[in-house]
């Protein structure tokens, strides 16, 4: 649409409200909103001021000034909001000289996309995540100079089969167990068709829904894959329309990616595959049916691995999950149809616009705008500079033996080991001014002050059951 376009579906849409979004530095979805009568042509070219200084990651005091520039691409109908609002994704300027935010997440996104064109490898990216969650009853925290401990409940928890519920009708799933059962053992089926049902009043293409492995309210809905700029676009109301869904229904959603002790973590298993001209460029007759070009791909993203994890795992709860026996894809190697491995290749279509790598490592805690370029920036090394991704591993990688496991590497065991890769292997995301040496320094330092350092200096409750009567 032009500017001129908008204002003119707002009008006749009786819209009341325009509310202006932007993604944040760590990764949170954040808003302001205007009348419809402040929407002006002149808008779209001149922004919308606010306070950089109040976002996370971003300005000093002294120098706090931002303006928001509505995409007229992104055009929206906010389907929960009382009063009519549009809704349209910003991206983030200097107010004085209009140049593009270094540390606006979007932008990176736009300048790996442009980098990769400029390479000549391929016009387009594609790209489809999985983004598991969970929805729970109720959520509990509290953290302070004397106090640390978090709950969490669910009517479908394998820990409530024996609380009076006046009456409890069983059907719980187990552990471990939760993938697909019918109702009344799937209590979510109707709240899970709700949310699909509002993501496609928002564009985004549903593919299914269903219940998934973890007890205690595990769910996954499936969006279509999509160019990347609009797959991340998508992702973020994907998570928005989740967690106002489940609101509406007084429940609770998350995206955290290891919520609960002894069951199976929310990943983000994310499906991805370059073409050029509309040729989809990862067929070919090699192994599993990929092209060479294909295996360079993944043979970059399996090298850089340990440091892309710092942008599509960010969080110290992110290590949780990363841990074997949950189906968590802790080992560094690439198979077809094995999902021990953190590469994959889809083996349920055998046309060439099928083929894709599914990267399986990365989790829903991830802000996209950082963690897909990361992906995108380490397969075009890959590619660029030929890295062969060795021999398939096609067995039970957790069945190995402790000799075999020796020779398969695997992702860092905390938050703290994914950024100290980060900074030692960065190299390939500076290409083309992707990620600036000004971004990369500012998440290293944000996310070991403000996250790895807080947490290392709490004691944990589980350290008293170990060690109060030492």
């Amino acid at each position: 649409m032009k500017p001129s376009e908008v204002i003119k579906f707002a009008k006749e849409k009786n819209i009341q409200m325009v509310d202006l979004r932007f993604m944040d530095w760590v990764g949170i979805w954040q808003h302001f909103s205007i009348p419809l009568s402040e929407l002006t042509e002149d808008s779209f070219k001149d922004g919308f001021g606010f306070d950089g200084s109040s976002i996370r990651g971003w300005q000093a005091i002294d120098n706090s000034d931002m303006i928001v520039l509505p995409d007229t691409k992104t055009v929206q109908i906010d389907p929960f909001f009382e009063h009519p609002t549009l809704v349209m994704i910003c991206d983030i300027a200097d107010p004085i000289t209009h140049e593009p935010y270094s540390r606006d997440p979007r932008y990176i996104t736009k300048k790996s996309l442009e980098y990769m064109k400029s390479t000549g490898i391929a016009d387009t990216a594609f790209f489809g995540p999985e983004a598991e969650f969970f929805l729970f009853n109720s959520v509990q925290f509290e953290n302070s100079i004397n106090v640390s401990y978090a709950e969490v409940d669910s009517v479908e928890g394998k820990w409530n089969t024996g609380r009076d519920e006046g009456p409890n009708l069983g059907y719980k799933p187990r552990l471990k167990q939760g993938y697909f059962p019918v109702p009344p053992t799937d209590s979510l089926q109707d709240i899970r068709s709700e949310m699909a049902l509002k993501m496609q009043e928002v564009g985004i293409y549903v593919e299914c829904q269903h219940h998934e492995v973890a007890t205690g309210g595990q769910c996954e809905i499936d969006m279509r894959f999509d160019k990347m700029l609009e797959c991340a676009d998508q992702l973020c109301w994907f998570k928005y329309v989740i967690k106002n869904v489940a609101r509406q229904h007084n429940m609770t959603a998350t995206f955290m990616p290891k919520p609960l002790f002894g069951d199976n973590g929310s990943g983000m298993h994310t499906h991805m595959s370059l073409w050029k001209d509309g040729t989809p460029l990862m067929a070919g007759d090699g192994y599993a049916g990929f092209s060479e070009l294909g295996l360079y791909y993944i043979g970059g993203v399996l090298k850089h691995a340990k440091s892309i994890l710092a942008f599509s795992n960010p969080t110290v709860n992110s290590y949780k999950r990363l841990v074997p026996g949950f189906e968590a894809p802790v080992n560094l190697a690439y198979s077809s149809r094995n999902r021990s491995a953190a590469v994959r290749i889809p083996m349920y279509s055998s046309s060439p616009k099928a083929k894709r790598m599914e990267f399986r490592s990365p989790d829903p805690s991830c802000n996209p705008y950082l963690a897909f370029p990361a992906m995108l920036m380490a397969g075009l090394d890959g590619i660029q500079n030929k890295i062969d991704p060795g021999e398939p591993l096609d067995k039970n990688i957790y069945d190995l033996s402790p000799e075999e496991k020796k020779g398969v590497p695997s992702v860092p065991r905390s938050l703290a080991g994914a950024l100290d890769a980060l900074e030692a292997d960065h190299e390939y995301l500076l290409k083309g001014d992707v990620f600036t040496k000004d971004a990369i320094d500012k998440w290293l330092e944000y996310k070991r002050e403000e996250e790895v350092n807080v947490i290392a200096q709490r004691p944990h409750p589980m350290e008293f059951e170990l060690y109060f009567d030492i």
